[in-house]
């Protein structure tokens, strides 16, 4: 499911969910941004669940979604200028920020992609729970919730 809302409108997970759940870096590849990801679900969820979600779909929708923002930040907007990910009591919150306001926009036909881009937008949209984008003078943060169950 995809609601278009305000990064700050997602607010905080459930009380329970332990500090230091989360990483913050500038990630100089979809790669990277992938490797910290699943270091983050390697050391914190999987080891609250159990180490056979370490190949679950949710982990694998998680990666996705994280290197296609990236990408998507790499390709279309110049690159990362910020990168957080974080575990809350909903899911897995990634945002990824760039320095260009330029939006992912819905073509015609309704396949919501980037102009003269592929379909990252599209499987981001798809796999989160809930995307937001806030715009500021500085460029944009898109920040996408996975959720993990």
């Amino acid at each position: 499911m995809h609601d278009d809302l305000s990064a700050a409108e997602f607010g905080e997970g459930p009380e329970g969910v332990p500090d230091g759940f989360a990483i913050s870096l500038v990630p100089e590849s979809a790669a990277a941004a992938r490797d910290a990801v699943t270091e983050l679900l390697t050391t914190q969820f999987c080891a609250l669940v159990g180490a056979e979600m370490t190949a679950d779909v949710v982990v694998a929708d998680a990666l996705l979604v994280t290197s296609e923002l990236v990408t998507n930040a790499v390709v279309h907007a110049g690159g990362v200028t910020g990168f957080a990910a974080e575990l809350t009591g909903d899911g897995l919150r990634i945002t990824v920020s760039d320095a260009s306001p330029d939006l992912p926009v819905v073509e015609a036909g309704g396949a919501a992609r980037w102009v003269g881009g592929g379909y990252g937008w599209t499987l981001v949209c798809r796999l989160a729970e809930r995307v937001a984008i806030d715009v500021g003078p500085r460029g944009k943060s898109i920040t996408a919730l996975v959720t993990m169950a």
